[in-house]
């Protein structure tokens, strides 16, 4: 495996480890301690953004409530 490939168990639509999907999410607002407040189709909820430079009106590709980088249009 090289950097940007993922690894052979990476692959479908969900992770092999925990089941959980990644989705894509818009942020509203930022709030303290490396979380965030985003919009989902589910309504509201809050994830961390630790990992990943997101300011409010980015949309992040969140999995198990750790958003893991941002989308680019």
């Amino acid at each position: 495996m090289t950097a940007g490939e993922p690894a052979d168990n990476c692959r479908g639509d969900s992770c092999v480890t925990c089941s959980d999907e990644v989705v894509a999410v818009e942020v509203l607002r930022l709030l303290d301690d490396g979380l965030a407040a985003v919009a989902t189709e589910a309504g509201e909820e809050v994830v961390s953004v630790a990992l990943v430079s997101a300011r409010p009106g980015d949309r992040v590709l969140v999995h198990a409530g750790e958003s893991i980088g941002i989308v680019k249009e």
